[in-house]
């Protein structure tokens, strides 16, 4: 007999969902579409490819070992209590608080279009702190209302961006969709690297595993189900954006871009009900995300990775962890632009994914997967972290020194945190 949880099938895949679609689309999409051009729709498959590579070992190991902590099990379980799994985990936390910075600058930029222009620069901040205090105080009241709140707002983001490509393919213009204007092959590929932040999500719902009905058979369901559709609604509207707006157009509303793709053929009303989508759809992904951050240090502070503040109950019988994860998003979120934050989270998850199948690799048997696909999403996720090193290199060396500094500070960490513990 399987207890009743609070987490079901649909609530799962709303979840993954909800990570997932609002970076990609909403939040990076117009920069992303600068550097692949008007096949930016190709640059979302290569991305899903990745994903899917990625999925099936979290499917896997999911179903294998259940835990609130997901890749943070996952780690320990194949590398063992070490540093190596304990500077992935550190590393994985880092990549959620990039992530929600993501998400909430992206919510941010949308809601300051409905502010006059003198003051749509600050709203942009205000707008992204705002919505982080809200989400933090809704997952103080536990999963129940986190599943919930997905469900409701899922919807509502998937009939908007529906309606959007179903619409809007109606009113492509050829022209822009022309061979001609093809992108050079690096640069999609780029373009995808840069996107992969907007697939990271899946992984959210192994954290649901705890809460989750019939984990066994639900978390692989949820996984699949999760990215297969987001792949879909990723491909559809990428080609309406590129087709109803030139790349011109998307440079120079980079920080909206799918709501001024519907002006053309929607007026300001499309204009208005496609920001309206964003909001709900970058508000979904911080509402999952954050529950899988602070999931994550729940279960690092139990297993002696981080203080057990982290763990320690506060108001509501809430973690600690959830409310020092809300405060590094803000910090983040006020001091850094968007492309660098995006570019940063999208390497780190490459790197812990890649970490994640090797883990995996280790122990193939017990989980009764195929090695050869493991070894394919490795040189995948490896391939693709490469690729965005090389970018940042001649793009933004400041970018690439954040991004070194913080995951040569995940291992560092641990080994500092272990010699003062005394953990072997």
């Amino acid at each position: 007999m399987y207890q009743n949880k609070s987490i079901g099938l649909i609530s799962a895949i709303a979840i993954g969902i909800g990570g997932m679609i609002g970076a990609g689309i909403f939040s990076i999409l117009g920069l992303v579409t600068e550097i692949s051009g008007n096949v930016v729709y190709i640059s979302f498959i290569f991305g899903g490819v990745i994903a899917l590579l990625s999925t099936y070992s979290y499917a896997k190991l999911g179903t294998k070992y259940p835990s609130a902590g997901g890749a943070v099990e996952f780690l320990i379980r194949g590398f063992g209590d070490g540093i190596l799994s304990g500077g992935f985990n550190f590393l994985l936390w880092f990549g959620y608080v990039f992530a929600l910075a993501v998400y909430a600058e992206g919510f941010g930029n949308y809601a300051a279009t409905f502010l006059p222009p003198q003051i749509a620069g600050i709203g942009v901040t205000v707008f992204a702190v705002a919505v982080i205090l809200l989400f933090t105080l809704i997952n103080v009241f536990g999963a129940k209302s986190v599943g919930r709140f997905e469900i409701l707002i899922v919807t509502v983001k998937l009939v908007i961006l529906l309606g959007f490509a179903c619409v809007g393919l109606f009113f492509i213009k050829p022209s822009l969709l022309i061979i001609s204007q093809i992108s050079h092959v690096s640069n999609v590929i780029i373009g995808a690297c840069i996107l992969f932040i907007g697939y990271e999500g899946f992984g959210l719902i192994t954290n649901t595993a705890e809460d989750i009905d019939q984990p066994q058979k639900n978390i692989p369901r949820a996984l699949y189900i999760a990215v297969f559709l987001t792949i879909l609604i990723y491909i559809f509207v990428s080609i309406v954006l590129v087709g109803n707006l030139s790349i011109t157009e998307i440079t120079r509303a980079a920080d909206y871009a799918l709501a001024a793709a519907a002006e053309p053929f929607a007026g300001s009303i499309g204009f208005t009900i496609i920001a309206i989508g964003a909001l709900f759809s970058t508000a979904s992904a911080i509402n999952a995300t954050l529950f899988g951050g602070a999931n994550v240090s729940y279960l690092m502070a139990k297993k002696g990775e981080l203080p057990k503040l982290f763990n320690r109950n506060t108001w509501h019988n809430s973690k600690e962890g959830l409310f020092i994860t809300s405060l590094l998003v803000i910090i983040i979120t006020v001091f850094l632009d968007l492309g660098s934050v995006a570019m940063m989270g999208s390497a780190a998850f490459l790197l812990i994914y890649a970490g994640v199948n090797i883990a995996h690799l280790k122990i193939y048997k017990k989980t009764k997967a195929n090695k050869y696909i493991i070894i394919l999403a490795i040189i995948g996720c490896i391939f693709s972290f490469s690729v965005l090193v090389y970018y940042e290199i001649f793009n933004s060396p400041i970018t690439l020194i954040t991004l070194v500094t913080v995951i040569f500070a995940s291992f560092l960490i641990e080994w500092i945190y272990r010699q003062y513990t005394q953990r072997n």
